[in-house]
């Protein structure tokens, strides 16, 4: 017997749908009660450990708001990822607008028209020929499939990378990463992969002389550490390679956008002519997953070289409408409010603000920077006493001294900020391209008065920091 299905419709219960504030209101502050039993135990312990364990709840341009109402300056901006700021007006009212259209995604049997109009804005902004867009989700997917068009496009299998790198956390980007915490564990990686030197073209060139390289990878600004190539060094690495019959791989994943004050870091180095570029986060406007791959023609060509190669490289959620939205609104506002300008201006009032304290405080070493991507390295002090401490905190642990400036940077100033890796004494600053005179003000202040108290010693910045690698040398032993 069939069911009457207009009767069971009338007689059904009526059940409200999804309340997403009352559902966040009512769970407000159990951030770490749940990570730490279904999501990451150990980073919930980490952010415990240095004090990071904080309830954001409101976030609004460079700032966000706890579930205490407490205002912070955000100077890491997602890693990146908010190079407009966070919830950006604009970017919201385009995707609000785009959600009310009931538009189509994802037919895959079809090209669709947002990623031809992204690509050809895309196209637009390159310092030279770049043909073809690949669209990704994350810079992770990018490089990879950057690393399988080199290898499609050359037949050739090597890969050149450098010390230090990073280009993500996939296999195929893992292999090319030149940190070794992160890939402990995890080997055997893709073969034929090689690491040389940061800014060393001798390395390079002893390399692609073996004539069995497919690309030379690398990052113009270097993520972690902030480290910047010597001038002229991008520009000859390319030539190297096209000597050598090599592809030149550009990462701008985190450097790209504008962040550096041109819409690619390697813009910096003059006239560079990379085969293929890697875009991510910026693109994304915040709010969606977005990433790009751009290339030269005949690259494209190789990989999809007939009918039934034609998606011989894809990925289920590429070209997805929203994303696609996303980005084209990302690069209106990079536009609109000259947001590349505004991130060397801003980066320049930062990085000459920290340079003046370099003769004031002994820690200070160097203070590196492209616009809004910019690394303050500590060094070993003159005086007896603080070089005692220097010593101490480096023996317990290479990585601790400089959350002796990030910790009391977040307690007491609510300043965001990160150290740029393991073993450095680096911390880095990636604000939002929208900060203002006063957010810089605000830093500058802040970072000042820590540093007075990092030259006390003992003092409170230090026996916090003395806990911490207590605590890290206790855990190593069990």
């Amino acid at each position: 017997m069939l069911l009457d299905t207009e009767t069971e419709t009338q007689t059904a219960p009526v059940t409200a749908g999804l309340d997403i504030r009352a559902l966040l209101e009512e769970h407000a502050g159990r951030n770490y009660e749940l990570h730490a039993e279904h999501v990451n135990p150990a980073n919930v312990r980490t952010l415990k450990t240095i004090g990071f364990d904080r309830c954001y709840v409101r976030a609004e341009g460079p700032y966000l708001w706890d579930v205490q109402g407490n205002q912070y300056l955000d100077m890491l901006s997602g890693y990146g990822v908010f190079g407009l700021g966070r919830n950006h007006p604009e970017v919201r009212r385009v995707l609000h607008e785009f959600l009310d259209l009931n538009y189509p995604s994802l037919v895959k049997m079809e090209a669709p028209l947002l990623s031809g109009l992204l690509a050809e804005q895309l196209k637009k902004r390159m310092p030279n020929q770049l043909d073809m867009v690949f669209f990704t989700n994350s810079g992770a997917e990018g490089m990879e499939t950057a690393l399988k068009y080199a290898r499609c496009a050359t037949g050739k299998p090597a890969i050149i990378h450098c010390a230090k790198a990073f280009h993500g956390l996939s296999y195929g980007s893992l292999s090319v990463n030149g940190d070794e915490s992160f890939r402990e564990g995890f080997a055997p990686f893709l073969p034929d992969c090689r690491k040389i030197p940061f800014n060393d073209l001798d390395a390079l060139e002893q390399e692609l002389r073996k004539k069995d390289v497919a690309a030379f990878v690398v990052e113009p600004v270097q993520g972690k550490g902030v480290n910047l190539p010597s001038p002229g060094y991008l520009r000859a690495a390319a030539d190297l390679c096209r000597k050598h019959g090599a592809l030149f791989i550009d990462d701008e994943v985190q450097s790209g956008m504008g962040r550096t004050g041109k819409f690619l870091a390697i813009e910096h180095d003059g006239d560079v002519d990379p085969d293929i570029v890697v875009l991510a986060k910026t693109l994304s406007g915040g709010y969606v997953p977005v990433g790009a791959v751009l290339c030269k023609k005949w690259i494209h060509e190789k990989v999809f070289s007939s009918m039934q190669r034609s998606v011989v490289h894809s990925s289920t959620f590429s070209q997805g409408s929203f994303a696609m939205v996303a980005g084209l609104a990302a690069l209106d506002v990079l536009d609109r409010e000259k947001l590349i300008q505004r991130a060397e201006k801003m980066g320049n009032l930062i990085g000459e603000g920290l340079r003046a304290m370099i003769p004031r405080y002994e820690f200070m070493k160097e203070v590196r920077w492209r616009g809004l991507m910019m690394g303050i390295e500590f060094g070993s002090p003159r005086s007896l006493t603080l070089k005692a401490a220097w010593t101490l905190m480096h023996t317990l642990d290479k990585s601790l001294f400089p959350q002796a400036a990030i910790i009391p940077l977040l307690d007491k100033h609510r300043v965001i900020t990160q150290v740029a890796g393991h073993n450095i004494d680096v911390v880095k600053l990636l604000p939002p391209l929208v900060i203002g005179e006063s957010d810089v003000r605000w830093f500058l202040k802040s970072f000042e008065e820590v540093l007075v108290q990092m030259h006390k010693f003992p003092g409170p910045a230090w026996d916090v920091i003395s806990d911490i690698g207590k605590m890290v040398v206790t855990n190593r032993a069990r």
